[in-house]
C-alpha cells in the first residue's frame, strides 16, 4: 500500500507538467493576439492620420490656388496684348500663360498718365501716415499700459470704443471740418486725420502689457525717466508688434480709394489708386495698362511684407516663451 502511495504522484506529475506548457502556450497564443491587434490600431491611426494630413493639405492648397489665382490672372494679362484678354478663339491654358510677352505695356502704363507722380504721391502719404500712426500708437499704448493715472481704464475704452463707428459716418463731419481749417486739395487733408487709429493703440498696448515690469524697475533705479524706458527698453522689445502695425498701416494706406477721391481735386495729387481709374472710360478699359499699373503698384506691398516676415516669426516665438 505504501508503493501505492508513492506511486501515484509520480503518475500525476507528467499532468500537471502538461497544463503548465498549455497555460504557457495559451499566454503567448494571447501576447501574440495582444501584439497584432496593437500593430492594426497603429495602422489604423496612421491611416487616419495620413486622410486627416491629406485633407488639410487639400485644403490649404485650394486656399493657395484661390490667392494666387487673381495674381497670375493679373500678371499674365499684364503681359498680353489688348485684343487676347477676353479672345474666345484660343485654348484654355493660354488664358494663364501668353503666348507673347509684352513688356511694352509696362512703359506704356507709365506714359499714359502721369504714373511717376502718383507714385510719388502714395510714397509720401502713406510714409508720413504710417509713421505717424505707429508712432501715436505707441506713445498712447505706453501711457495706457504702464502708466498709472485717474481714469486710465475709463479713457482706454472710451477711445476703444470709436472702432465700434463705422467710418461713413465720420466721413462727412471729418470734412467739414477739414474745409474749415482750409485743408482741403491738400497733403494735410489726408495724412492728418488717419494719423491716430484706436486699433493700433489697442494692440500695441495688449503686447506692452505682456512685458516684464522688472526691467522697468530696473530702469527707475538706475534714474531713466519715462520717456528713457519706452525709447530704451520697451520699444526695442516690441519690434514684432509695431512691424505688424507698420505692414497693416502701410497696406491700408498704400490701398486706400475713397477718401484721397474726395478731399482731393487736384490732378497732380492724385494717389495710385485714384491714377489707376484713368485706365478706365466710360465704355472701354484698356486691361493690359490697368494690369501692368496693378502689378507695378502692389510691388512695394511685397517689400515691405517681405522684409518685416521675419518679425512675424520671432514674435510668433516670443508667444512661446512662459516664464
Amino acid at each position: 500500500m505504501v508503493e501505492n502511495n508513492t506511486h501515484k504522484p509520480e503518475q500525476g506529475a507528467p499532468a500537471k507538467k502538461m497544463d503548465q506548457a498549455e497555460i504557457e502556450i495559451y499566454r503567448q497564443a494571447k501576447t501574440i493576439e495582444r501584439v497584432i491587434t496593437i500593430q492594426q490600431l497603429k495602422r489604423r491611426q496612421r491611416l487616419k492620420d495620413i486622410v486627416r494630413k491629406f485633407g488639410i493639405y487639400a485644403l490649404l492648397a485650394l486656399g493657395a490656388v484661390s490667392m494666387v489665382g487673381p495674381f497670375l490672372w493679373m500678371v499674365t494679362t499684364s503681359l498680353k496684348e489688348a485684343g487676347d484678354v477676353y479672345s474666345y478663339q484660343k485654348e484654355w491654358w493660354r488664358e494663364w500663360i501668353p503666348t507673347t510677352f509684352v513688356w511694352q505695356n509696362y512703359v506704356k502704363a507709365w506714359q499714359v498718365v502721369p504714373f511717376a507722380r502718383f507714385y510719388l504721391n502714395s510714397i509720401f502719404v502713406t510714409l508720413l501716415i504710417t509713421l505717424g500712426q505707429v508712432t501715436t500708437s505707441a506713445l498712447a499704448a505706453y501711457a495706457f499700459a504702464r502708466l498709472r493715472f485717474p481714469g486710465r481704464d475709463r479713457l482706454f475704452f472710451g477711445y476703444l470704443a470709436t472702432m465700434m463707428v463705422p467710418g461713413a459716418v465720420t466721413m462727412i463731419p471729418v470734412f467739414i471740418l477739414l474745409e474749415k481749417f482750409g485743408w482741403i486739395d491738400t497733403y494735410k487733408a489726408m495724412i492728418l486725420p488717419a494719423v491716430f487709429t484706436a486699433y493700433g493703440t489697442f494692440m500695441l498696448r495688449q503686447f506692452f502689457l505682456t512685458l516684464p515690469r522688472d526691467l522697468e524697475d530696473a530702469a527707475k533705479i538706475d534714474g531713466c525717466s519715462y520717456f528713457g524706458i519706452f525709447w530704451r527698453i520697451i520699444l526695442p522689445l516690441s519690434k514684432p508688434a509695431l512691424a505688424t502695425l507698420t505692414t497693416f498701416t502701410f497696406m491700408g494706406s498704400w490701398m486706400s480709394f475713397m477718401w484721397p477721391l474726395i478731399v482731393m481735386n487736384t490732378h497732380g495729387k492724385f494717389t495710385l489708386p485714384i491714377g489707376l481709374a484713368y485706365f478706365q472710360n466710360l465704355h472701354t478699359t484698356d486691361w493690359t495698362l490697368l494690369m501692368a499699373g496693378s502689378v507695378m503698384m502692389i510691388l512695394p506691398i511685397l517689400i515691405v511684407f517681405t522684409f518685416n516676415q521675419r518679425f512675424f516669426v520671432e514674435g510668433i516665438k516670443l508667444t512661446g516663451i512662459k516664464g
